[in-house]
């Protein structure tokens, strides 16, 4: 009958709608967890500070298996800029690799390179340039 029938469709509704309230949830959750990973002068190699982030951003996820993300690096002012879009480009997909190797599907990133565009505070000061040459790992 059609009463049957509109029964079952409200019920596959009321599914589908706690289906999505649960993810937008746990996209929520996921998204209150960021890594933010710094690199030396003109290096794109990960050091044991770098490793152990994003470690722990890997283990963060674990329970977002639809999670995806933004890996975007940056560097700062010292050098061409040429050299900088490289290097940036270099942090990031440095990044990413140790989160594949970490089980996250290459598929789940989105890697940019920024260069010096957006940075975190002055490159007037060695702090400053510290704190740009970054990669920052964010949940989209």
């Amino acid at each position: 009958s059609n009463n049957a029938y509109n029964q079952q469709y409200q019920k596959l509704e009321q599914q589908a709608a706690e289906q999505h309230a649960m993810e937008s949830s746990a996209h929520a959750e996921a998204q209150r967890y960021a890594a933010i990973v710094y690199f030396a002068t003109g290096s794109a190699v990960l050091d044991a500070n770098a490793q152990q982030q994003l470690r722990w951003f890997a283990d963060k996820m674990t329970p977002f298996p639809q999670a995806t993300f933004d890996v975007q690096g940056f560097a700062d002012s010292t050098g061409s800029e040429v050299k900088n879009q490289v290097l940036s480009g270099e942090r990031a997909q440095a990044c990413a690799a140790y989160l594949q190797s970490l089980g996250i599907a290459p598929a789940r990133m989105q890697v940019n390179a920024f260069s010096t565009a957006s940075p975190a505070a002055s490159n007037a000061s060695a702090s400053g340039r510290k704190d740009n040459r970054r990669v920052e790992i964010t949940v989209r």
